[in-house]
């Protein structure tokens, strides 16, 4: 199984406006093969350095399905609008990609 995270760094104040646009998204995930879950996660808020941190989360079957979803039609659509709104970020996501190795 492999798992896919981006972490990133929402400037405070900009949280509901970052949670709105995943909830609002077009998204085809469940549309690709080994495709298994997905979350959007809200970690805590760090006032010193200004920014609340969020990690997008999936997994997959295989680390392969992840990387076929990265050069679909299905990913480009997904992310088209990603740029609209950078003011709200505090730098680029963060990818963190993980293979299981031992589970319960």
């Amino acid at each position: 199984m492999f798992h896919a995270m981006n972490r990133f760094k929402i400037a405070i104040g900009s949280e509901e406006t970052f949670e709105n646009i995943w909830k609002n998204r077009e998204s085809s995930l469940t549309e690709m093969p080994g495709f298994l879950e997905f979350r959007l996660l809200r970690g805590d808020t760090n006032v010193e350095q200004g920014f609340t941190t969020f990690v997008s989360s999936s997994r997959w079957a295989q680390r392969q399905n992840f990387i076929d979803w990265t050069k679909s039609e299905n990913f480009r659509a997904a992310h088209r609008s990603a740029g609209d709104n950078r003011s709200i970020y505090m730098g680029p996501p963060q990818f963190e990609g993980y293979t299981d190795v031992e589970g319960v």
